[in-house]
Protein backbone atom coordinates (compact mmCIF):
# COMPACT_ATOMS: atom_id res chain seq x y z
CA UNK A 1 0.00 0.00 0.00
CA UNK A 2 1.46 3.23 -0.31
CA UNK A 3 2.70 5.86 2.14
CA UNK A 4 0.41 8.70 2.34
CA UNK A 5 0.74 11.41 5.05
CA UNK A 6 -2.70 12.27 5.99
CA UNK A 7 -4.46 12.85 8.84
CA UNK A 8 -5.62 9.36 9.46
CA UNK A 9 -1.66 8.66 9.11
CA UNK A 10 -0.78 11.21 11.47
CA UNK A 11 -3.10 9.56 14.06
CA UNK A 12 -1.53 6.32 13.69
CA UNK A 13 1.71 7.60 14.10
CA UNK A 14 0.77 9.98 17.11
CA UNK A 15 -0.95 7.59 19.05
CA UNK A 16 2.34 5.32 18.41
CA UNK A 17 4.51 7.97 20.09
CA UNK A 18 2.05 8.36 22.90
CA UNK A 19 2.54 4.60 23.56
CA UNK A 20 5.84 4.48 22.97
CA UNK A 21 6.10 6.85 25.65
CA UNK A 22 4.47 4.94 27.89
CA UNK A 23 6.59 1.76 27.37
CA UNK A 24 9.92 3.62 27.62
CA UNK A 25 8.92 5.02 30.75
CA UNK A 26 6.79 2.74 32.84
CA UNK A 27 8.75 0.24 31.22
CA UNK A 28 11.76 0.53 33.99
CA UNK A 29 8.90 1.16 36.57
CA UNK A 30 7.53 -2.98 35.84
CA UNK A 31 11.44 -3.76 34.80
CA UNK A 32 12.15 -3.00 38.69
CA UNK A 33 9.04 -4.55 40.28
CA UNK A 34 9.99 -7.86 37.70
CA UNK A 35 13.54 -7.39 39.25
CA UNK A 36 11.90 -6.48 43.30
CA UNK A 37 12.28 -10.24 44.66
CA UNK A 38 15.77 -10.50 43.63
CA UNK A 39 16.97 -7.96 46.08
CA UNK A 40 16.71 -9.43 49.36
CA UNK A 41 17.70 -6.48 51.99
CA UNK A 42 14.50 -4.05 53.48
CA UNK A 43 16.70 -1.46 52.93
CA UNK A 44 17.63 -2.17 49.45
CA UNK A 45 14.12 -2.80 48.08
CA UNK A 46 13.12 0.50 49.80
CA UNK A 47 15.87 1.91 47.44
CA UNK A 48 14.26 0.41 44.68
CA UNK A 49 10.80 1.20 45.23
CA UNK A 50 12.26 4.75 45.72
CA UNK A 51 13.83 4.90 42.43
CA UNK A 52 10.20 5.04 40.80
CA UNK A 53 8.29 6.71 43.95
CA UNK A 54 7.95 10.10 42.32
CA UNK A 55 7.92 8.98 38.88
CA UNK A 56 5.93 6.19 38.44
CA UNK A 57 2.21 7.58 38.64
CA UNK A 58 3.01 9.97 36.10
CA UNK A 59 4.73 7.72 33.71
CA UNK A 60 0.94 6.08 33.30
CA UNK A 61 -0.49 9.59 32.08
CA UNK A 62 1.42 8.42 28.62
CA UNK A 63 -0.96 5.35 29.06
CA UNK A 64 -4.22 7.19 29.35
CA UNK A 65 -3.46 9.51 26.91
CA UNK A 66 -2.78 7.00 24.01
CA UNK A 67 -6.18 5.90 25.06
CA UNK A 68 -8.40 8.55 25.32
CA UNK A 69 -6.51 9.04 21.75
CA UNK A 70 -7.27 5.68 20.29
CA UNK A 71 -10.79 6.56 21.58
CA UNK A 72 -10.64 10.36 20.17
CA UNK A 73 -9.60 9.44 16.43
CA UNK A 74 -10.25 5.64 16.28
CA UNK A 75 -13.77 5.00 17.74
CA UNK A 76 -14.54 1.45 16.26
CA UNK A 77 -11.07 0.06 17.35
CA UNK A 78 -11.56 1.01 20.84
CA UNK A 79 -14.94 -0.35 21.23
CA UNK A 80 -13.97 -3.50 19.75
CA UNK A 81 -10.76 -3.97 21.40
CA UNK A 82 -12.49 -2.53 25.36
CA UNK A 83 -15.11 -5.14 24.53
CA UNK A 84 -13.55 -7.81 22.97
CA UNK A 85 -10.78 -8.19 25.30
CA UNK A 86 -12.91 -7.26 28.21
CA UNK A 87 -12.22 -9.74 30.76
CA UNK A 88 -8.24 -9.30 29.53
CA UNK A 89 -8.68 -5.34 30.27
CA UNK A 90 -10.44 -5.50 33.76
CA UNK A 91 -7.30 -8.33 34.78
CA UNK A 92 -4.07 -5.73 33.13
CA UNK A 93 -6.96 -2.65 35.05
CA UNK A 94 -6.60 -5.00 38.54
CA UNK A 95 -3.23 -5.53 38.05
CA UNK A 96 -2.41 -1.73 37.57
CA UNK A 97 -4.49 -0.73 40.65
CA UNK A 98 -2.98 -3.48 43.02
CA UNK A 99 0.88 -2.52 41.46
CA UNK A 100 -0.04 1.12 42.78
CA UNK A 101 -1.70 -0.10 46.32
CA UNK A 102 1.08 -2.18 46.88
CA UNK A 103 3.58 0.77 46.28
CA UNK A 104 1.81 3.10 48.92
CA UNK A 105 0.76 0.31 51.57
CA UNK A 106 4.58 -1.62 51.94
CA UNK A 107 6.15 0.76 53.82
CA UNK A 108 2.72 1.69 55.74
CA UNK A 109 3.88 -1.07 58.71
CA UNK A 110 6.97 -2.50 60.03
CA UNK A 111 6.14 -5.77 60.48
CA UNK A 112 8.26 -8.45 58.01
CA UNK A 113 5.39 -10.06 56.83
CA UNK A 114 3.02 -6.72 55.83
CA UNK A 115 6.53 -5.92 53.71
CA UNK A 116 6.50 -9.33 51.95
CA UNK A 117 3.57 -10.09 51.14
CA UNK A 118 3.01 -5.92 49.89
CA UNK A 119 6.44 -7.07 47.77
CA UNK A 120 5.15 -10.20 46.66
CA UNK A 121 2.02 -8.15 45.21
CA UNK A 122 3.91 -5.96 43.15
CA UNK A 123 6.60 -8.06 41.48
CA UNK A 124 3.64 -10.34 40.38
CA UNK A 125 1.67 -7.19 39.17
CA UNK A 126 4.41 -5.54 37.51
CA UNK A 127 5.29 -8.95 36.01
CA UNK A 128 1.33 -9.49 35.22
CA UNK A 129 1.26 -5.91 33.28
CA UNK A 130 4.12 -6.66 30.84
CA UNK A 131 2.97 -10.11 30.08
CA UNK A 132 -0.66 -9.13 29.29
CA UNK A 133 0.58 -6.08 27.10
CA UNK A 134 2.80 -8.63 25.02
CA UNK A 135 0.00 -10.63 24.80
CA UNK A 136 -1.85 -8.00 23.34
CA UNK A 137 0.75 -7.00 21.04
CA UNK A 138 0.88 -10.41 19.74
CA UNK A 139 -2.39 -10.92 19.36
CA UNK A 140 -2.26 -7.73 17.21
CA UNK A 141 -0.12 -9.58 15.09
CA UNK A 142 -1.99 -13.02 14.72
CA UNK A 143 -5.20 -11.17 14.16
CA UNK A 144 -8.33 -12.34 16.33
CA UNK A 145 -11.54 -13.09 14.69
CA UNK A 146 -14.13 -10.23 13.70
CA UNK A 147 -17.37 -10.45 12.56
CA UNK A 148 -19.07 -7.69 9.78
CA UNK A 149 -20.16 -5.51 12.60
CA UNK A 150 -16.33 -5.20 13.65
CA UNK A 151 -17.40 -7.58 16.77
CA UNK A 152 -14.85 -9.84 18.41
CA UNK A 153 -16.46 -13.36 18.39
CA UNK A 154 -13.63 -15.30 20.01
CA UNK A 155 -13.20 -15.80 23.73
CA UNK A 156 -10.35 -15.23 26.63
CA UNK A 157 -8.77 -18.39 25.70
CA UNK A 158 -8.32 -17.66 21.65
CA UNK A 159 -6.31 -14.73 22.58
CA UNK A 160 -3.76 -17.05 24.37
CA UNK A 161 -1.39 -19.34 22.21
CA UNK A 162 2.03 -20.22 22.26
CA UNK A 163 3.09 -17.42 19.67
CA UNK A 164 1.60 -14.38 22.14
CA UNK A 165 2.59 -15.89 24.96
CA UNK A 166 5.91 -15.81 23.15
CA UNK A 167 5.65 -12.18 22.71
CA UNK A 168 4.17 -11.21 26.09
CA UNK A 169 7.66 -13.03 27.56
CA UNK A 170 9.83 -11.13 25.54
CA UNK A 171 7.94 -8.17 26.76
CA UNK A 172 8.71 -9.05 30.29
CA UNK A 173 12.50 -9.83 29.41
CA UNK A 174 12.65 -6.47 28.03
CA UNK A 175 11.30 -4.80 30.46
CA UNK A 176 13.50 -6.21 33.21
CA UNK A 177 16.46 -5.18 31.05
CA UNK A 178 15.26 -1.60 31.36
CA UNK A 179 14.41 -1.53 34.77
CA UNK A 180 17.95 -3.11 35.20
CA UNK A 181 19.61 -0.13 33.65
CA UNK A 182 17.37 2.46 35.50
CA UNK A 183 18.55 0.84 38.66
CA UNK A 184 22.06 1.32 38.02
CA UNK A 185 21.24 4.67 36.80
CA UNK A 186 19.29 5.70 40.41
CA UNK A 187 21.31 3.24 42.88
CA UNK A 188 24.80 3.16 44.34
CA UNK A 189 27.07 1.08 46.62
CA UNK A 190 26.78 -2.71 47.42
CA UNK A 191 23.20 -2.64 44.70
CA UNK A 192 24.73 -0.67 42.14
CA UNK A 193 26.94 -3.00 41.57
CA UNK A 194 24.43 -6.10 41.89
CA UNK A 195 22.48 -4.64 39.16
CA UNK A 196 24.94 -4.32 37.05
CA UNK A 197 25.65 -7.82 36.80
CA UNK A 198 21.49 -7.98 36.46
CA UNK A 199 21.91 -5.71 33.51
CA UNK A 200 24.15 -8.68 31.61
CA UNK A 201 21.79 -11.18 32.09
CA UNK A 202 18.83 -9.53 31.48
CA UNK A 203 20.06 -8.51 27.88
CA UNK A 204 20.77 -12.18 27.44
CA UNK A 205 17.43 -13.30 28.39
CA UNK A 206 16.03 -10.19 26.41
CA UNK A 207 18.13 -11.24 23.12
CA UNK A 208 17.09 -14.72 23.44
CA UNK A 209 13.62 -14.08 23.49
CA UNK A 210 13.55 -11.83 20.80
CA UNK A 211 15.56 -13.90 18.24
CA UNK A 212 13.18 -16.27 18.75
CA UNK A 213 9.79 -14.20 18.79
CA UNK A 214 11.45 -13.05 15.28
CA UNK A 215 11.89 -16.18 13.87
CA UNK A 216 8.52 -17.25 14.81
CA UNK A 217 7.26 -13.76 13.68
CA UNK A 218 9.19 -14.06 9.86
CA UNK A 219 7.96 -17.73 9.78
CA UNK A 220 4.47 -18.01 10.52
CA UNK A 221 3.38 -14.16 9.91
CA UNK A 222 5.87 -13.13 6.60
CA UNK A 223 2.92 -10.45 6.09
CA UNK A 224 4.79 -8.41 8.82
CA UNK A 225 7.77 -7.82 6.86
CA UNK A 226 5.98 -7.00 3.63
CA UNK A 227 6.88 -3.19 4.09
CA UNK A 228 10.20 -3.97 4.57
CA UNK A 229 10.91 -5.60 1.38
CA UNK A 230 8.73 -3.18 -0.49
CA UNK A 231 11.21 -0.36 0.83
CA UNK A 232 14.41 -1.52 2.07
CA UNK A 233 15.15 1.87 3.90
CA UNK A 234 13.36 0.88 6.56
CA UNK A 235 15.51 -1.87 7.46
CA UNK A 236 17.47 0.70 9.41
CA UNK A 237 15.20 0.29 11.94
CA UNK A 238 15.87 -3.08 12.92
CA UNK A 239 19.54 -2.41 12.47
CA UNK A 240 18.71 1.00 15.02
CA UNK A 241 17.58 -1.68 17.24
CA UNK A 242 20.18 -4.17 16.94
CA UNK A 243 22.99 -1.16 17.52
CA UNK A 244 21.29 0.09 20.57
CA UNK A 245 21.07 -3.27 22.40
CA UNK A 246 24.49 -4.04 21.61
CA UNK A 247 25.55 -0.72 23.16
CA UNK A 248 24.32 -1.05 26.16
CA UNK A 249 27.02 -3.10 27.98
CA UNK A 250 29.44 -1.16 26.70
CA UNK A 251 28.28 2.17 28.04
CA UNK A 252 27.34 0.37 32.14
CA UNK A 253 30.98 -1.02 31.40
CA UNK A 254 32.33 2.70 30.72
CA UNK A 255 30.28 3.77 33.80
CA UNK A 256 27.87 6.03 31.16
CA UNK A 257 24.77 4.45 33.13
CA UNK A 258 22.51 7.71 30.85
CA UNK A 259 23.55 6.47 27.84
CA UNK A 260 22.73 3.21 28.16
CA UNK A 261 19.50 4.09 29.74
CA UNK A 262 19.15 6.46 26.21
CA UNK A 263 20.26 3.36 24.57
CA UNK A 264 17.39 0.71 26.21
CA UNK A 265 14.86 3.10 25.43
CA UNK A 266 15.81 3.67 21.80
CA UNK A 267 15.76 0.00 21.45
CA UNK A 268 12.19 -0.20 23.00
CA UNK A 269 11.00 2.73 20.50
CA UNK A 270 12.89 1.32 17.28
CA UNK A 271 11.02 -2.50 18.43
CA UNK A 272 7.77 -0.98 18.43
CA UNK A 273 8.43 1.34 15.24
CA UNK A 274 8.78 -2.18 13.61
CA UNK A 275 6.01 -3.32 14.74
CA UNK A 276 4.01 -0.29 13.51
CA UNK A 277 5.15 -0.65 10.05
CA UNK A 278 4.51 -4.22 10.00
CA UNK A 279 0.84 -4.04 11.20
CA UNK A 280 0.27 -0.49 8.72
CA UNK A 281 -2.37 0.32 7.48
CA UNK A 282 -3.86 -2.16 10.05
CA UNK A 283 -4.94 -1.24 13.54
CA UNK A 284 -6.87 -4.58 14.04
CA UNK A 285 -5.95 -7.20 11.66
CA UNK A 286 -9.38 -9.96 11.31
CA UNK A 287 -7.95 -13.52 11.29
CA UNK A 288 -9.47 -15.18 9.64
CA UNK A 289 -11.49 -13.07 7.62
CA UNK A 290 -9.30 -10.04 7.06
CA UNK A 291 -11.35 -8.36 4.68
CA UNK A 292 -13.21 -7.44 8.13
CA UNK A 293 -9.89 -6.01 9.66
CA UNK A 294 -9.84 -2.20 11.44
CA UNK A 295 -7.85 -0.31 9.27
CA UNK A 296 -6.64 3.60 9.87
CA UNK A 297 -9.54 4.51 7.28
CA UNK A 298 -12.56 2.29 8.20
CA UNK A 299 -12.10 2.72 11.75
CA UNK A 300 -11.22 6.11 11.82
CA UNK A 301 -13.16 9.29 12.86
CA UNK A 302 -14.77 11.64 10.70
CA UNK A 303 -11.72 14.17 9.04
CA UNK A 304 -13.37 17.40 10.81
CA UNK A 305 -13.38 15.37 14.13
CA UNK A 306 -9.59 14.34 13.21
CA UNK A 307 -8.25 18.28 12.37
CA UNK A 308 -9.87 19.12 15.71
CA UNK A 309 -8.21 16.71 17.96
CA UNK A 310 -4.87 17.20 16.38
CA UNK A 311 -5.41 21.00 17.35
CA UNK A 312 -6.16 19.46 21.14
CA UNK A 313 -3.34 17.12 20.76
CA UNK A 314 -1.35 20.02 19.69
CA UNK A 315 -2.31 22.15 22.84
CA UNK A 316 -2.33 19.31 25.44
CA UNK A 317 0.57 17.14 24.39
CA UNK A 318 3.40 19.28 25.52
CA UNK A 319 1.84 20.14 28.54
CA UNK A 320 2.30 15.97 29.40
CA UNK A 321 6.22 16.50 28.32
CA UNK A 322 6.81 19.45 30.17
CA UNK A 323 5.39 18.08 33.38
CA UNK A 324 7.60 14.52 32.69
CA UNK A 325 10.54 16.30 32.20
CA UNK A 326 9.95 18.66 34.94
CA UNK A 327 9.31 15.85 37.56
CA UNK A 328 12.63 14.01 36.10
CA UNK A 329 14.58 17.13 36.57
CA UNK A 330 13.52 17.82 40.14
CA UNK A 331 13.99 13.91 41.24
CA UNK A 332 17.22 13.64 39.34
CA UNK A 333 20.14 11.79 40.95
CA UNK A 334 20.63 8.56 42.42
CA UNK A 335 18.37 7.60 45.26
CA UNK A 336 18.83 8.78 49.06
CA UNK A 337 15.98 7.50 51.71
CA UNK A 338 14.71 9.97 54.33
CA UNK A 339 11.50 9.63 56.51
CA UNK A 340 9.44 10.72 53.75
CA UNK A 341 10.60 7.51 51.47
CA UNK A 342 8.12 4.56 51.02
Amino acid sequence: MEFTLDLNTIWFILIGLLLTGYAILDGFDLGIGALHLLVKKDIDRRIMLNSIGPVWDGNEVWLVTGGGALFAAFPHVYATVFSGFYNAIILLLFMLIFRAVAIEFRSKRPMKWWRQMWDVAFSIASILIAFLMGVALGNIITGIPLDVNKEYVGTFWDMINPYTVLVGITTVALFMMHGSIYGVLKTEGELNQRLKGWVNNSIIFFVICYVTTTMATLIYFPNMAKHFKDYPPLFALALLNMLAIANIPREIHHGREFMAFLSSAASIAALLALFAVGIFPNIVLSNPNPEYSLTIYNAASSQKTLTIMLIIAAIGVPFVLAYTISIYWIFRGKVKLTNMSY
